[in-house]
């Protein structure tokens, strides 16, 4: 099945699931809407009914992680580590999407996973916030783009995606009971719009509730979220699952919509599960899993009301319906998979190759391979990434370090020189002597190569120690962290021919040498083939296209979150927070408030040029055909993101200075023309009106903004409607 085709709705499986439903006993279908260990739910044997599977992560099936939660010795579940989120985002590439998705399908089945935990999706408000790697961009028809081909390429494996997590869960610090606030027309234009199209366009199987309150309810149990939009509006027929331990309510998970109540023994083992929520006496000695919210407090329920018994067979109706959907009742047979296979570890270099973003480069890239010495610097050049993070870690069946991928692409003929330049650790200021290692190797060598930025943690061993880019934390700020600063404004003084390769999730300030270094490249968390990948563009042997997700900040008091919003939380009230900023994020903020960015959202250079030419812009019925003529005009062969931002010239309320509403990617050979033509439906022009609680396309003129970023527009047109 590719991109475009449409998958099977649910509810294609109904006569089955709801003779199968008749037939399940009370206490049989309370076991089905609860986990009996750590990954894995359900089960009811008498009917072969089997227990669904779970795994994280969004880029790579998780370690074999034990029913105790302890992880399991002895197995092969060292897989492929694909390149984080933000690197799939960053390759602009729904077809990349579609075959990220098929990996993780695909190993999922190897392992005997029904469903994988991806992909998240949240978007990213702060450029502090921790779990930013695991997701895809700043603005919502990207993330759209992007989730809906990774959904169907795992989905098409017959296993089921789990988009998450919704919603509004846009920061780490107190993400178990922020309360957040924002309007209505922020909710529908930004936050939302990703996971309705992983519904309504992915097919999306199962959906995982979010930690925080929205709102003032628990978003996992929020009636708004889950039953008025969710399954009322959006039609939503598969399976909602708690995040782990994001379940506080046995009646509210009952009425509100929650299917599946996952990691509740998290809490039960700490013993801070609020107690009135399970009753007193002899049960309170069961095992942690009857006494979850949707288990015994649920059964007791039901049979003290048999009215709420509906509720109960709504949510098994769900659950079955994914199960079919599945493969995995009736005999069905589970589709082989494959487990990093090299098809497997070509994708995840493919992604990482299109993902990796050239920031800026004053001639010096692309290196040649006829240097006599190279000077590689800087502790995240030789530190491997793929278990660290939280739950998104993965055990790689082997990763490609920068170190290691350079040394891969010269050999033995081109003599690198390594030297850490900085250490991490906590509290860790500038070393001097670190320093004048790496100065030496600079000085010494034709190039230098920083390979910087941030990370997930200290030791990937303990989540006490997740830091910066991980689950739990966010990061302090957006400075380069370990003095890193300090090491890249001497490198570059000892030797002009330098270039900094920034690793991490998402932006990082960069103002305080970007201005003396030639050459920037943003790598992201690069996957097991990162380093090969990352050789590849330095040297010329591929052209970079990646463009940027989201807008790179001076510095963090620029974005909106900050200068308009409220970060962690409301002053005063720590259980808070009020999305101020609004409508306002990311580049919408940047380029309506004439704010300068350092790297402008959809910005990424290439080692060739392209011209744009001949834009047309046809008005249809509430609709619009963009077609334009796109030539390489340089010597080596490139691909382009076409981007089409829409502007409202007039309207009823305020909107942005542009919004991107289209895009695609072209590959073209030296000199080569090719037609594109972009589509824009009426969802291109409306807003969503609050008073009237719909969408609006508000008659009138519209310009169409066509280029190569956000702040780099080619041509320009405009459309009456």
């Amino acid at each position: 099945m590719s991109t475009a085709d449409k998958p099977p709705p649910l509810t294609s499986y109904e006569s089955k699931v709801n003779a199968l439903l008749k037939k399940l006993t009370l206490e049989e279908k309370i076991k089905m809407i609860h986990a009996n260990s750590a990954f894995a739910a359900g089960g009811v044997p008498r009917l072969n009914i089997p227990e669904l599977m779970m795994s994280d992560g969004p880029h790579g099936v998780h370690a074999e992680q034990g029913r105790d939660w302890k992880p399991v010795l002895n197995v092969d579940d060292a897989g492929t580590y694909l390149p984080t989120n933000n690197t799939l985002a960053a390759t602009w590439n729904p077809a990349l999407g579609y075959a990220y998705g098929a990996v993780l399908g695909r190993e999922a089945n190897a392992r005997g996973k029904d469903v994988i935990l991806g992909p998240g999706i949240n978007i990213i408000r702060t450029p502090l916030n921790g779990r930013n790697f695991e997701y895809l961009s700043e603005d919502p028809y990207l993330v759209s783009r992007m989730a809906v081909g990774y959904i169907r390429g795992v989905q098409d494996q017959g296993v089921s995606a789990c988009v998450k997590h919704y919603a509004a869960n846009n920061q780490e610090t107190r993400r178990k009971d922020i309360d957040v606030y924002m309007s209505e027309r922020a909710l529908r234009e930004i936050y939302l719009p990703g996971f309705k199209a992983a519904v309504q366009q992915g097919g999306v199987n199962t959906l995982m509730g979010s930690y925080n309150k929205f709102r003032g309810q628990y978003a996992t149990e929020n009636a708004y979220l889950m039953l008025d939009i969710l399954k009322g509006e959006w039609g939503f027929k598969g399976l909602v699952m708690s995040d782990w331990s994001s379940s506080h309510n046995t009646m509210d998970a009952l009425r509100n919509g929650t299917d599946l109540e996952m990691g509740t023994d998290l809490m039960l083992a700490r013993g801070t599960l609020d107690q009135s929520a399970v009753a007193a006496g002899p049960g309170f000695n069961k095992s942690l899993y009857d006494r979850f919210y949707l288990a015994d407090p649920a059964l007791e329920a039901v049979r003290k009301d048999p009215a709420l018994e509906p509720l109960v067979d709504d949510k098994v109706r769900r659950i079955l319906r994914v199960m079919y959907a599945t493969n995995m009742l009736d005999g069905a047979k589970r589709q082989p998979g494959a487990f990093n296979t090299k098809a497997h570890q070509a994708t995840a270099l493919r992604v990482a190759e299109e993902g990796i973003v050239l920031l800026k480069n004053n001639g010096l890239l692309p290196l040649s391979k006829t240097v006599k010495r190279v000077a590689v610097i800087g502790a995240n050049a030789d530190r491997e990434n793929a278990r660290g993070g939280g739950s998104a870690q993965v055990k790689a069946n082997y990763e490609i370090t920068p170190l290691q991928g350079l040394k891969n692409e010269l050999g033995s003929t081109v003599p690198i020189t390594y030297a850490a330049g900085y250490k991490i650790a906590r509290g860790q200021q500038a070393d001097p002597q670190l320093i004048a290692e790496a100065v030496a190797a600079a000085k010494a060598a034709d190039v230098a190569i920083v390979v910087g930025g941030s990370i997930h943690g200290y030791s990937y061993l303990k989540w006490s120690d997740n830091a910066y880019d991980a689950e739990g934390s966010d990061k302090p700020d957006l400075k380069m962290p370990f003095g890193q600063d300090e090491l890249i404004r001497a490198v570059v003084a000892a030797n002009p021919r330098t270039v900094v390769v920034l690793l991490g999730g998402g932006p990082i300030e960069v103002a305080a040498w970007a201005a003396q270094v030639p050459a920037v490249v943003e790598a992201w968390y690069p996957g097991m083939e990162g380093g090969n990948a990352l050789a590849h563009v330095l040297f010329g042997d591929v052209n970079p296209s990646g463009k940027l997700p989201f807008t790179f900040p001076v510095k963090l008091e620029d974005s909106p979150a900050h200068a308009l919003g409220e970060f962690p939380s409301t002053p005063g009230n720590p259980l808070k927070q009020t999305y101020k900023e609004d409508i306002f994020v990311g580049y919408r903020y940047f380029d309506t408030y004439q704010v300068a960015p350092q790297y402008a959202f959809g910005h990424g250079l290439s080692y060739t040029t392209f011209r744009y030419d001949k834009l047309s812009v046809v008005p249809g019925k509430r609709s619009a055909k963009v077609k334009l003529i796109l030539t390489n005009t340089g010597k080596v062969a490139g691909a382009e993101v076409v981007q089409v931002y829409v502007k409202d010239k007039e309207a009823a309320v305020k909107r942005p200075e542009k919004e991107l509403k289209g895009f695609e990617k072209v590959f073209l050979r030296p000199g080569e023309t090719k037609t594109v033509t972009v589509q824009l439906p009426a969802e291109a022009f409306q807003y969503y009106d609050e008073a009237r609680k719909q969408w609006v396309l508000e008659p009138g003129a519209f310009e169409v903004l066509v280029g190569s970023s956000s702040r780099d527009i080619r041509l320009t047109g405009n459309v009456t409607l």
